[in-house]
């Protein structure tokens, strides 16, 4: 019996995906099944006045008088109804919900629906609205101190845009209808998010509500918490009718309507002496969290305590704030605020290393993190902080410095990003979470019961590896059961670089007690002799951990992963396109547990990330996406990516199962700025992403 962690073992879901057997959302039916679709508002601003329905009496109608709860979607902030009642914050609002048993039906439903409006002036700009959903401070030294100490201050403005998830399934969800019950199935990344928004919304106990997911074609963030939102709408109309309600959007709604990365604009202001040491680093982060809160808290969360970068620094001040507007609101998307205040920061370096003249490896050589260092927050990192091994492995690999010289003052450009992600969630949100995860004994092996949902990125595959391990049983030994509201413990989201740390640790510790229980029994002798049981461990965090929320100091994270992206580009004389040619990643992530499954996920947030660097465009007039359609929202395709070599360092974390960090979030940190730093040695001064060829027309030096 071999060891399964450390190598890439055959995918528990590969099988049932490639074969065509995986059951989709869309591929589930139920006796009786209505149809559902929603009816928005078309104004960014204002209150409906009247409402106008034109349609036949086969047509089930529901509004908010029909939510037998409260109308607002549960999440962090009770501020986003479920269906407007009067106000309308947004273009896309849902106000009406509509059912028929004939899907075709539905097909153009908004046009037979009618509002009245008194409109009001919308505000689409961060800067000068009014509300703010969140701020935070971060203060570390005497910032005032650290200019002084400085001989050479420097400043620059740095602005990202919207980016849509686009996952290739789009969101749908079935909601069933009980004896005063209600069971939804969706494509969906959080059971235990959806079930919150259930309760409230039903009003239901919350054993009178269960959640299934079904395979999921991907998320990215982006089916976090919108589909709390979708399962509340099904649930309406299968309470008013009293039969199961499907609900599947089609690709222009999914843009529409549903959340996408929050713009931002960062502001640096940095202290150095002449030969590179930073003295004093002013951060301003605002975020544009539209129409509604949802999760932006926790987006401004992560981007402020990762804007300073990877840097030591003794005074630091970094202020954000995360501001409504009126459009759709902005959510959660892979990285969630590390993005764009990473990329201001890294793009701020090399202006900074050409004020200074210095080498842009140098000077991120003098400043990187170390262990023993402490991070914006005061948290003191351990052995395993891996900047500058991530850094010179990147610039050796690539031949980082004699590209750099070879190509001044041709159309090839090469640029370098130095990052680091922290894994879970953030400061004291995973004793708050108090993760269960489970392992029941079967005839055959044992049967893995958490909440942390499979959405293409390997999790059934990886826990199975950790578990059987554990177990010291074979791979093929360990089930993993489909997240079940009603069967699996809340294992907390899958989200933010958690679930393979987290909750893989919390299943080998589980593995680990129930192997102890069989003894020199298999799990066939023990369950004939004595039946089945079941392991249950809770999160508990590692000693010596200590965060406070107040004053946003302290460990912020259990760890964080590592990462240095070299991009090599070509900028077309006559047309402005910038074409990737070769993308060196290298990251550390503590421990493979699956080094293909691993470097599938590195190679895939950075081809991502090259297309937040220069294609993906939001484009939004009067508050409404008007490129919601995949013919003029662009996205790398394989055609569009270049090479990407991916290198990964191990430095276990002792906390992590067999000392494995977090990996899928961070790969999206760093392509964007290497992409930007590459146009700036091509003479290109960018600050503004996505660098579209308009821009960088407007933009050589």
């Amino acid at each position: 019996m071999g060891r399964a962690v450390g190598t890439s073992v055959r995918r528990k879901d590969g099988d049932a995906k490639v074969t065509g057997a995986a059951k989709y959302i869309d591929d589930l039916t139920f006796p009786g099944m209505l149809f559902g679709a929603t009816i928005r508002a078309t104004i960014p601003r204002g209150e409906i006045v009247n409402t106008h329905i034109d349609l036949s009496p086969d047509y089930i109608v529901a509004d908010y008088r029909d939510i037998p709860g409260k109308n607002y979607v549960a999440l962090l902030d009770p501020d986003q109804p479920c269906l407007a009642e009067r106000e309308v914050r947004h273009v896309a609002e849902p106000v009406l919900l509509v059912a028929h048993a004939d899907r075709r039906a539905l097909f153009g439903i908004d046009e037979q629906v009618r509002f009245d409006y008194r409109e009001l002036a919308p505000n689409y700009d961060p800067e000068t609205s009014e509300t703010c959903f969140k701020q935070i401070a971060i203060d570390k030294g005497d910032i005032e101190r650290g200019f002084r100490d400085a001989e050479v201050v420097v400043d620059g403005e740095y602005r990202t845009s919207h980016q849509e998830q686009l996952y290739i399934e789009t969101n749908g969800v079935i909601a069933v209808p009980g004896d005063g019950q209600i069971t939804v199935y969706g494509s969906l990344q959080c059971p235990y998010y959806v079930h919150k928004a259930l309760v409230v919304l039903t009003g239901f106990t919350p054993d009178r509500v269960r959640v299934i997911q079904t395979e999921t074609g991907g998320g990215f963030g982006g089916k976090e918490e919108y589909p709390s939102m979708l399962a509340c709408h099904a649930a309406i109309l299968a309470i008013k009718t009293g039969k199961p309600v499907k609900m599947i959007y089609d690709r222009v709604e999914d843009l529409l309507a549903t959340t996408k990365r929050h713009p931002a604009i960062v502001r640096h202001r940095t202290g150095l002496t002449r030969d590179g040491r930073i003295t004093a680093m002013a951060v301003d982060v605002l975020m544009d969290g539209g129409a509604y809160a949802t999760l932006s808290a926790v987006v401004l969360s992560r981007g402020v305590i990762h804007a300073a970068g990877p840097y030591r620094c003794d005074h630091i001040r970094i202020r954000g704030r995360a501001m409504m507007t009126h459009t759709p609101p902005n959510g959660a998307f892979r990285g969630f605020g590390a993005p764009q205040t990473q990329f201001a920061v890294e793009a701020h370096m090399d202006r900074v290393a050409e004020a200074l003249g210095i080498d842009p490896v140098r000077l991120r050589e003098v400043n990187a993190l170390r262990p023993g260092d402490s991070t914006a927050t005061g948290q003191k990192l351990g052995k395993d902080a891996s900047a500058l091994p991530v850094l010179r492995e990147a610039v050796k690999r690539s031949g980082f410095r004699r590209k750099r010289r070879e190509w001044k003052g041709t159309n090839r450009g090469i640029g370098l990003s130095l990052f680091f992600h922290g894994s879970g969630f953030t400061g004291a949100g995973e004793v708050k979470l108090a993760s269960k995860a489970s392992l029941e004994l079967t005839r055959s092996g044992a049967r893995i019961l958490v909440a942390s949902t499979e959405i293409g990125q390997g999790t059934t595959t990886m826990l199975a590896q950790i578990v059987a391990d554990a177990l010291e049983l074979p791979f093929a030994a360990i089930e993993v059961q489909q997240p079940d509201t009603d069967v699996v413990p809340d294992s907390g989201p899958t989200v933010a670089s958690r679930t393979c740390m987290i909750v893989g640790k919390l299943l080998e510790r589980c593995a680990r007690d129930m192997r102890r229980k069989l003894g020199a029994l298999t799990p066939a002798q023990y369950f004939t002799r004595h039946g089945a049981f079941t392991v249950t461990k809770q999160y508990e965090p590692p000693a010596g951990l200590a965060w406070d929320d107040q004053r946003y100091s302290g460990d912020a994270y259990g760890s964080y992963a590592w990462g240095c992206n070299v991009v090599e580009i070509e900028v077309d004389p006559v047309t402005f396109e910038v074409t990737p040619t070769h993308v060196t990643a290298v990251a550390e992530i503590g421990k493979a547990i699956h080094p293909l499954m691993a470097e599938g996920q590195i190679q895939g947030g950075t081809a991502q990330g090259l297309g937040y660097a220069l294609l993906e465009e939001v484009v939004m007039r009067d508050g409404r996406m008007a490129n919601a359609q995949l013919t003029n929202y662009i996205i790398p395709t394989p055609m569009d990516a270049p090479p990407i070599e991916v290198a990964m360092l191990e430095r276990p974390y002792a906390h992590g199962p067999y000392g494995a960090k977090g990996v899928g979030e961070m790969p999206i940190d760093g392509p964007a700025p290497a992409v930007i730093n590459a146009l700036r040695h091509c003479g290109f001064d960018i600050r503004l992403i996505p660098a579209t060829p308009e821009r960088l027309m407007r933009a050589r030096r």
